[in-house]
């Protein structure tokens, strides 16, 4: 029962905001900014959504944020699991110091870099793309999922692979038919981590993309929300949107991210 009452409690605290914000997208204005918040809508309206969608370069953004958030994921995803299982399949010098030092980068907050990385960026011609982002976020998303494959991949016995060998199987031809389908939920567990985090970054975009038109969700609605002074209902309607992308890619392979994260814990 205390058990029980605890995690209700909890799903309460985490989703009350949610419910906020998705019901006062449909509030009238009058509603939102009374004094006594409504917990159920007594109105309904869709304006705020119209104005989003039809009166502000909201769904550029939004289109630019699902470009950059879909490249860094299947790049994260393709890096992490060829580079996960070299880590942990093949002998070469060095392997455990290079591991380490992968390891190490994740630990360096972005803010240390971003003036160098900014001078990179020039050099290399790719200010105010969203090549840019792309490679950002890769390289701070690849770090962890390296890790969190390379330990998944430990916990598949080693015998599949040697009976694969015998049989004259490659390396690549093991690592596409055997590890990649056992290894499902840990990469769903890397896909769902770093569009997350490419999705959500705010830093990055803001400093390296200068015209408006190839900013992301949040530096994009950041200035929707100046343009408009406090609008809470375009804020809470652009937020509710915003939300759609992720719980669409929860509800594709969120069964195989819970699987993901205990699965490659242990060995």
């Amino acid at each position: 029962m205390a058990i029980g009452g605890g995690l209700l409690g909890l799903a309460v605290l985490v989703l009350l905001p949610f419910w906020f914000v998705a019901t006062g997208a449909i509030k009238a204005p009058q509603e939102i900014i009374a004094r006594v918040p409504t917990l159920v809508p007594q109105s309904f309206t869709l304006r705020h959504f119209d104005k989003l969608l039809g009166a502000s370069d909201y769904p550029r953004y939004l289109g630019n944020s699902l470009l950059v958030g879909l490249g860094s994921t299947v790049i994260t995803v393709l890096l992490s699991v060829l580079a996960a299982y070299g880590f942990y399949r093949l002998r070469f010098p060095g392997r455990d110091l290079l591991f380490r030092a992968v390891l190490v980068a994740y630990a360096f907050p972005g803010i240390l870099i971003l003036i160098p990385l900014y001078g990179m960026m020039s050099q290399a011609g790719l200010i105010d793309t969203p090549a840019a982002l792309v490679i950002v976020n890769v390289t701070f998303a690849s770090p962890f999922a390296i890790w969190m494959m390379r330990s998944f991949f430990a916990s598949i016995p080693a015998e599949l692979e040697e009976a694969a060998l015998i049989d004259g199987a490659s390396r690549l031809a093991i690592l596409l038919r055997i590890m990649v389908p056992l290894a499902a939920p840990g990469i769903a567990s890397v896909a769902i981590f770093s569009f997350i985090a490419s999705w959500t970054e705010y830093l990055f975009a803001s400093v390296l993309i200068l015209s408006d038109a190839n900013r992301t969700l949040p530096v994009g609605f950041a200035g929707i929300i100046g343009q408009y002074q406090i609008d809470w209902g375009l804020l809470l309607a652009g937020a509710t949107l915003a939300t759609v992308p992720v719980v669409v890619l929860f509800g594709i392979v969120g069964r195989w991210f819970i699987a993901g994260l205990t699965a490659g814990a242990v060995k």
